[in-house]
Order: C-alpha cells, then structure tokens, then sequence
C-alpha cells in the first residue's frame, strides 16, 4: 500500500502498517498455495474488491444428500427465468479467496456430521471460519459483497440444527458482507422445505430486481416460515382449519406440515413442548401428524401406536397370492396383521416409505398408553378393515371368515416398536391371543435388544456395512449410532429364537460392500438373512431416490450369490419371491435337514414352547419349506395354490 505523503504519522507507525499489509498479502499468497499455483499478488491488505464487481453472481450449494443441491439448482433457474444471471457453484470446484471479488453471493447449505458441513463445501466454510478470526484479513475485507443464506436441517438434532448455515451467514456479516434478506432456515422434518424456500427465493428475487425495498440491514424483519412475513403472503390461518392454535408441535416430533418457528417457540415458552398434551403428559400424535398417517391409511391407536392394512392381505383374500413371509416362513397373509406401539423412530432412512411423516426422537418421552388397549384397539380396527372387502370383486367367504381372527402380527408398520417401554407386555398379550410375532428393529436400541422376551423372530434392519454408508442412508440421529449399530448386532447373537438380517438394496448406496457385509454376518450370526430390493415410494425433499436406485431381481439375486459364496458353506441361498424382488439365505447347519430347507414355521409348536416358559431354541419350531417356495423354482415363490392374476394392459400401438 503506498501512503500518503500528507499522513502525518510518526515513522514507527508508518512501519507498523506497512508490515500489517505485508502480512496480510502474504496471507493470502499461503493460502493459494494450498489449492493452486502461486498468483501474482498485489502490495495490499486484500484490495480484490477493487478489481470491479464480477457480471455474475455466485450461487453455493453445500449438499450431501443433493437436498441443497436440488433447491439449488431450483433458485437457478428461478433467477435465470428472472434475467439475474447467476453462476451455480459447487464449492469443491471453487477457490475461497476469490469472495473478495464478489459482489453477490447465495448460499444454500445443509448441516451434516455432527453439525458440520457436508464434505464438498469443508473447505470453503473452514475458510470463512479462519479468515474471520484472523486480524490480518480485516473487517472489510467483504464490505462489497451482499450476501443470503438458506440453510437445509432437521430439527431433530436440537442444537446443530442448520449450524452451517448459521455459521456461515455470521462469519460473512464479520467479513463486512451485507445480507439481502435474513437467514432462512428450512426444517425437512416439517414437511413445507418446498414451500418455505420458495417464499425465501421469491424475496431473494424482489430485492434484486428492486421490488422490495432494501434497507442497511437486508430485507426488514423478514423470518422464512414465520406469520411476521410482510404483504401477507403466509399466515396461520391459511393452514388447515381443524389445526387449532393450542396444535403447536415441537420440531423433534414432527415430520409434515407444521406451525411457524415463532409460535413453536412460543408454546415452548409457556410449557407446551410438543404443544398437545392431555391430563398434562406430552402425547407423541399431534392432530398434524395423525392427519398426515390417516391421509396414508393408518389408523392411529391412542396416542402412539397404528395399525394399517397390507396390499398382501388384501391379495391373499382374493386367493391371488401372499407376500414374500407367506414363501418362506409359511404366513397366512390373509391372517396378518401389520402394527406398531411407537409411530417415532431414531432413524431418517432416505427409502422411509412414510417420507418422515412420522415423528422421530432417541428416546422415549410421551404419555404411554396402556398395552391390553393397545392390543385389543389393534385387533378390532383391523377386524374393521377386513370386513370393509365384503363385496370386493374376487374376495373369497372363507378366506374372509379367517381374515377375521389374525394369526400373526408384524410389528414392523412404521417407526420403531422396540422403543415403547412395554413391548415385552405387548408381546405378550398377541402370543396369549395365539398371535405370532416378527419384530423388526432399527439396530440403535442394543439394551432393548437384550432385555426383550423371545417373540416369533427377531430382525435387524442391517442397511449398510459401513459407518459412512450406513450414516448417508439410515440418517440416525444418534452420534454413536455405529456403536449402536455393531453393539445391537451382538445383543441379536444371544437370542435363542429365530433371528434375520434384513438387507434393503438401494443401487448406488449400499450394493457394493460384499466383503464389509460378510463381516458383519459374524457379529450378529443370524439364522436368516433377508435381501429385498429397495421400494420406489416417490420422491420428495427428505429423499432423492429414483427408478435408477431401484435394483432388478437379477441384481438381488447376484448379490446373494456372492454373499453366499464368501460365508464359506455357512449360509446358501434357501428361497425367493420373485414378485417382491426378494431372496431368503439361511443357515446350512440349522435349516437345511436331510438336504431339505426347513425355513417355514410350526405356529402350534411355537405357542406351546411359549406356554410352558422353558428355554426353547428356533430348531424347536422349524418346519419343512414347500418346493415352490425354495430357491430356483420354477414358481419364483409362488404359491400354486393361489391364482396368478395379471392384469390386462390395452396400449395403443404405435405405428
């Protein structure tokens, strides 16, 4: 920096400063070298806003899941549409000193990790984080630059929620950047991510092209998702009109359409965590969420508990076939019925069939409603259901009759079953009614595990084989979730009943880590393992699945084969149902008597095992597999006796 002949500055000053520019030059030069070749650097503190502002615009994405991304690349085009130009940036690709040329910057960041940020974008937020702390850089060193950020979270995590895009909106306000409008913030738990980042870009848009007056500070009392917004564009009472004020949910419980961030905080302020309460206890189903389950066609049990209906079922009593249990462990589908006693869970799976609209939480922290209820409400709701296919073209008398009195139950519905506190009484109640029991668990409740009374057979959802890939699509939100995981796989080796992995393929996330899966089948040493392809249920903003992560039954049965291979001889592959893109493996040792798979199950025997309360293994209540259920069939799993119904497509030829 060349001073000025008319400063009147003493000379030991005069060196100070020119040092303090040095240093700051140099700075600058050490931290390209980090991502480039040396440039020339000018004798200045920075100076880079003096190179003229840019033509364009910069838009940020820092995603992990390509939910940021996404959003993204939807603002892109808004402004585009707009006449803004604007370059989108992946800032993987982008080098951090060049902000000091920038003019105008929009971020759209997740929270990842613990509260950090998603790995492509690392560099650039450690950046911001240091060159703010460091007095080398200054103040001003962004003091042309305007500035929005949006920012991609779950509520769920509690304090990390949208930490990145917090840190990063305040560490460019310390840099001298000005925002346009305030931090949005945008909650994937209360399914309106869409909706609150439109309204967001609509006000990133206004201020651009001048339509919305701009003050020092951005946009004037602006808050996205909050009744303050100006010009009425959202408000309370557009929501919907059975959702009374006293509904306010708390972000931890919610998934689906909520309250705005301003009233939640409000309820919470005057002791409405949660905000429906009954008899002063916090209920886990809000009216939002239980308009959400119903809307899908559960029925929703007391306060925490539903009960749903399958399509199996419904195929079973038309005589038209049952689902993959009905191949290999010889279920009546026509005589089961699917439930849970907890709709929360700790998981965010991206394949979640509900898309999150059920509540999630690490821990058990609503009212408890009473088991026998639970049971009883269960079985006459689903009776109610049943009887609602008199009449449906195809249903058969008798097997309607049977539908009547269930013989099973899945407790594998929706969240996870595990967490209610007395499940081993509810366990209990179905096997006294001669209701056999699967239980499926998401491996993050290991103590749950150990304490639970024998049931039917146990599964653990076994999503990925490693830490990173089991985080990127089970999305817990435990910290120690892998310890959870690996210590909940050891909790199912001591069970002495029957015990399942079950595997869900999503191609392109968890399909390649054969040798990592094999591993982990001697921690658990189950006497099942269950691989089904993935199921296409839609996308939304929680979950960018498409066709494409969907694998063919070939693919599922590949994969089985080279899973089978590296057991050594311990597991083959024993069944499948080609309609639901699924293969059984099973424990040679255990199942396969006098080269005959015994994977089907003695109802009968296994009540009576339970009745005389001695210890009892799952050899005691192995049955022989029918043929068509086995491997290779020529039936795919399908049982003969059933109809085979296809439905008749009349397309159009194209000529």
């Amino acid at each position: 920096m060349a001073l000025s002949s008319s400063l009147s500055l003493p000379p030991a000053r005069i060196t100070l400063l020119t040092l303090l520019s040095a240093s700051a030059a140099f700075y600058f030069i050490y931290k390209s070298r980090n991502r480039r070749r040396l440039r020339a650097v000018a004798g200045t503190d920075c100076g880079c806003h003096n190179h003229g502002p840019p033509k364009r615009g910069k838009l940020f994405f820092l995603s992990q899941t390509n939910t940021s991304k996404a959003l993204a690349q939807r603002l892109h085009a808004l402004l585009t549409l707009s006449n803004i130009p604007f370059d989108l940036v992946d800032p993987k690709d982008y080098e951090p000193e060049d902000l000091c040329k920038e003019t105008l910057v929009l971020v759209v960041a997740s929270t990842w990790d613990n509260g950090g940020p998603p790995q492509d974008g690392a560099f650039l937020v450690n950046w911001l984080a240091e060159s703010a702390e460091d007095f080398r850089v200054g103040a001003l060193v962004l003091k042309e630059c305007r500035f929005a950020v949006f920012g991609v979270g779950s509520g769920s995590y509690g304090e990390t929620f949208n930490a990145v895009a917090r840190d990063v909106a305040a560490k460019l306000r310390k840099l001298g950047g000005r925002e346009l409008v305030e931090l949005g913030e945008g909650d994937v738990d209360l399914g309106d991510l869409d909706g609150v980042f439109d309204r967001w870009s609509q006000k990133i848009i206004g201020v651009l092209n001048g339509n919305v007056e701009e003050n020092e500070q951005g946009f004037k009392n602006y808050v996205v998702g909050s009744e303050s917004e100006s010009e009425g564009e959202y408000s309370e009472e557009d929501d919907d009109d059975d959702v009374e004020e006293s509904d306010v949910v708390d972000l931890e419980d919610i998934a689906g359409k909520g309250p705005s961030r301003r009233s939640a905080m409000e309820a919470k302020a005057n002791g409405k965590v949660n905000g429906h309460t009954a008899n002063g206890e916090k209920e886990m189903v809000t009216p939002v969420i239980r308009a959400n389950l119903e809307k899908q066609g559960y029925k929703v049990i007391g306060s925490h508990s539903g009960v749903k209906i399958c399509r199996w079922t419904k195929s079973q009593l038309r005589g038209r076939g049952g689902c993959y249990k009905h191949s290999f462990y010889g279920i009546e589908s026509h005589r089961c019925m699917e439930a849970t006693p907890s709709l929360a869970c700790a998981n965010k799976c991206v394949f979640c069939w509900r898309h999150h609209t059920n509540p999630v939480g690490k821990s058990w922290q609503w009212k408890m409603d009473d088991p026998l209820v639970i049971v009883d409400t269960a079985i006459d709701l689903h009776k109610k259901m049943i009887k609602q296919m008199k009449g449906v073209p195809g249903v058969k008398a008798e097997l309607l009759s049977e539908g009547l009195s269930p013989r099973h139950c899945a407790l594998s519905l929706v969240g996870e079953p595990i967490m209610y506190p007395e499940i081993n009484t509810l366990v209990d109640e179905l096997h006294r009614r001669h209701i056999s029991t699967f239980l499926v668990t998401n491996a993050q409740f290991p103590e749950k595990i150990m304490a639970l009374k024998p049931i039917t057979q146990l599964y653990v959802s076994v999503d990925a084989a490693t830490k990173d890939s089991l985080k990127a699509i089970d999305r817990p939100l435990f910290g120690d979730f892998w310890e959870r995981f690996l210590d909940s796989l050891k909790a199912l080796k001591e069970k002495q009943q029957r015990t399942v992995y079950r595997l869900t393929l999503v191609k392109g996330w968890n399909t390649e880590d054969i040798d990592a899966y094999s591993s982990l089948f001697e921690v658990g040493n189950p006497d099942f393992i269950e691989i089904k392809g993935v199921t296409y249920c839609g996308s939304s903003a929680t979950s960018k699945l498409t066709m494409e992560n969907v694998p063919w039954h070939k693919d599922v049965k590949e994969f089985s084969e080279a899973i089978a291979r590296k057991s050594n001889g311990a597991y083959e592959v024993a069944c499948e149902h080609v309609h639901s893109c699924c293969v059984l493996l099973a424990k040679v040792e255990k199942f396969k008597v006098n080269g005959q798979w015994h994977t089907w199950i003695d109802y009968e025997k296994f009540h009576n095992l339970v009745l005389t309360g001695e210890p009892f293994t799952s050899n005691d209540y192995m049955a022989p597999t029918p043929s068509w259920a086995v491997y290779g069939a020529e039936e795919g799993g399908f049982d003969p006796k059933q109809s085979r119904y296809r439905k008749e497509r009349n397309h159009k030829s194209s000529r």
